[in-house]
């Protein structure tokens, strides 16, 4: 056990020079330490920057930090929208630690999501190799895709239907700006703050909408919450024959939800790379704020307000929440 400054600790020499990176990014980036959007943005770079990457295609070096060293190409994918923003926001990080873009990006990733109460601690591999060429356009999955493209472009990234389920549980914390521009830091669920099972609660609900509401996107907006956003590729994925059951176990599954989505990031923060030749960091990701709570109805939604996609198991009898309907609140910007 090698101890650095008399405070911290690691099982590998090599990991000691990331806990100065670590301090540094939750008090400079995520504002000591908060579970806001710059931890959305952070948690979806690193898919955008790991799924550029086909077993088929030869195409793509997977997490090593080609968004960031090829931004000006990358960024400008349409299915990178918006991503230049924490991009450019983690760019002096890197410089200043001189740390490789494909480790900072994952580490930052995990780092962030250790803020959210109910996370589950992420693993964290040290010794990506740095881009050389950028990933490949259409690599990135899209809200818009059907179910179809979505699991194909999935699987020739290696990550089978179960683990695509997994990876979207990102979804409880996320938060969209560009999906429909006149309405930004919509969340995707009602706790955005907190990394609990209800994303899989409320896409499961009926899409009928409370009066008042402006489609100006209307295959993007189908949650009956005023304020919070669902994507049409949740939506689906969510009623799929292939997905529909997968997506249901979440509810009010905490530990089995947090469990298949460490172990689907645990994969996708190393496509590409060797992981055998990687440095195990065990001691750099905190341990997240616990979540005891249960998965409940929205105030104002029913049993029957939930339509049932999973042909095998009933969806699980829930509590409402009480009180009036309300508004779920936008995710500030940082």
């Amino acid at each position: 056990m090698l101890l650095l400054r008399g405070v911290n600790t690691a099982t590998n020499a090599a990991c000691c020079a990331l806990f100065a990176v670590r301090d540094d990014i939750q008090q400079n980036l995520f504002d000591g330490g908060e579970c806001g959007e710059d931890v959305h943005e952070s948690l979806r770079l690193t898919f955008h920057d790991a799924i550029g990457f086909s077993l088929t295609k030869n195409v793509g070096g997977g997490a090593d930090g080609s968004i960031s060293i090829f931004s000006d190409i990358e960024t400008k994918f349409h299915a990178n929208n918006g991503i230049d923003e924490i991009v450019k926001e983690q760019r002096p990080f890197i410089a200043t630690h001189n740390i490789t873009a494909g480790d900072f990006i994952q580490f930052t990733g995990a780092i962030g999501v250790s803020n959210c109460p109910g996370a589950p601690q992420l693993e964290y591999f040290l010794g990506r190799s740095s881009a050389t060429a950028p990933a490949a356009d259409l690599t990135v999955p899209e809200p818009f895709d059907t179910v179809d493209s979505i699991l194909a472009r999935f699987s020739d990234a290696g990550f089978t239907t179960a683990e695509v389920v997994a990876l979207l549980t990102s979804h409880t914390i996320a938060a969209a700006d560009l999906v429909d521009p006149t309405i930004p830091g919509t969340p995707f669920d009602s706790t955005p703050k907190r990394f609990d099972t209800q994303f899989f609660v409320e896409t499961q609900l009926r899409g009928t909408l409370f009066p008042g509401y402006v489609l100006l996107y209307p295959s993007s907006l189908e949650s009956p919450l005023m304020g919070e956003m669902r994507l049409q590729s949740d939506s689906e994925l969510a009623r799929d024959s292939r997905t529909a059951c997968l997506w249901q176990a979440n509810v009010n599954q905490q530990a089995h939800m947090t469990s298949n989505f460490a172990a689907a990031m645990a994969k996708l923060a190393v496509v590409g790379q060797d992981k055998a030749a990687m440095v195990d960091c065990p001691e750099l990701i905190p341990v997240p704020p616990p979540f005891t709570g249960s998965a409940t109805l929205p105030a104002g939604i029913i049993q029957s307000d939930v339509e049932q996609a999973c042909a095998t198991t009933p969806f699980p009898t829930l509590a409402t929440d009480p009180g009036p309907v309300t508004s779920v609140a936008p995710v500030p910007p940082s």
